[in-house]
């Protein structure tokens, strides 16, 4: 009798497992990327559409996501880094090569983006681009004066605006600004340049009020600084919420960047990142994006779903002579990295 009342306990329990999970994903992906980088919706209709499952994981700078990847911490399937850490990824042999057959929604990414790309991925097989834009100063016209330089990265060492400046927490675009400001490439491997560029940073520390990455755009919205090193998709979300702001790239030069998605070779469901790709680069889930996010779309046929203002937007959409006189970050290499970094921490040293 017991057994028999096993059994049918056992076949009882083995119903409702299968009840509870017939509503339930079959599969599921991994992802990592950028803090608040995504719509939720996306993720929701992603699933709803496909049946796969999104795990989700953020992190806050391309440092210190990628030894969390190298040290296989979590295995990811989909991982959505920057240019030159792409570029670092891939001497590692680290990235397992897109099977295009499943994503071709890339066509919808513009060939100027492709190009961006082959900077640091040569022959456009391992990544797809998600966004992109510059770096430039964002600041409060109530509290800058008019007369000031304000195309120009000095601004920043003005004393005038002592405890009124934010920078970047950022190894490389902080040593980008300075590095521009004296004329040189921000990709810089000269030990000279480099130690100048620290000297600058130093003599710009008293007057710096903090070293801020996602932070920046509430500082700036709330009025407690004037000035802020910001990258143009934050520009554009501080001025829905505060008129007096207004962004600005340099003339002396800066970054365009591009974030792009990559896949791990030691992924568990590749099949499914690429179908998440090409659900990603589908123009109405890149302009959900867009409008989420507001930084740059590298997808056409999202942009031309935008209305003709945002289309012409110099802040998301900046001109050729903007991005002219820009450069893409490249991967130094780990001595020169360590070099930066030891630079950066004296810099940032208490």
């Amino acid at each position: 009798m017991k057994k028999i009342v096993l059994i049918f306990t056992t076949f009882i329990c083995c119903v409702i497992m299968l009840v509870g999970c017939a509503d339930q994903p079959k599969e599921k992906i991994i992802v990592y990327n950028w803090g608040e980088y995504i719509d939720p919706e996306v993720l929701k209709m992603f699933t709803k559409e496909t049946g796969i499952k999104v795990v989700y994981d953020e992190f806050e700078t391309n440092e210190e996501m990628y030894p969390k990847v190298e040290l296989g911490a979590e295995t990811y399937d989909l991982i959505c880094p920057s240019d030159y850490m792409i570029e670092k990824m891939l001497q590692k042999d680290m990235l397992a090569e897109i099977n295009w057959d499943n994503v071709s929604n890339i066509s919808n990414i513009g060939d100027a983006y492709m190009d961006i790309a082959r900077a640091y991925d040569p022959e456009n097989k391992y990544s797809v681009p998600y966004m992109w834009g510059t770096v430039g100063i964002l600041y409060n016209k109530t509290m800058v004066k008019e007369d000031d330089s304000l195309d120009s990265w000095n601004i920043l060492w003005d004393e005038a605006y002592a405890g009124n400046i934010i920078m970047q927490r950022s190894v490389r675009d902080a040593f980008a600004v300075a590095l521009k400001l004296q004329g040189h490439s921000l990709n810089s491997t000269d030990e000279n340049e480099l130690k100048k560029a620290q000297q600058l940073l130093l003599a710009q520390k008293p007057l710096v009020q903090a070293y801020y990455v996602d932070e920046v755009r509430d500082a700036m919205i709330a009025g407690d600084a004037a000035l802020a090193v910001i990258y143009s998709g934050e520009a554009l979300y501080t001025q829905d919420y505060n008129e007096d702001l207004e962004y600005v790239v340099p003339k002396e030069g800066s970054n365009i960047w591009l974030d792009a998605w990559v896949i791990p070779k030691n992924c568990k469901n590749k099949e499914g990142a690429e179908q998440f790709l090409n659900f990603l680069c589908r123009p109405d889930i890149a302009k959900m994006n867009f409008e989420y996010i507001t930084y740059s779309t590298p997808n056409e046929a999202a942009k031309a779903m935008l209305d003709e203002e945002m289309q012409k937007n110099e802040t998301v959409f900046p001109s050729k002579d903007v991005t002219d006189r820009c450069e893409v970050f490249i991967y130094l290499g780990e001595e020169m990295e360590s070099y930066y970094n030891t630079l950066w921490k004296e810099v940032r040293a208490e």
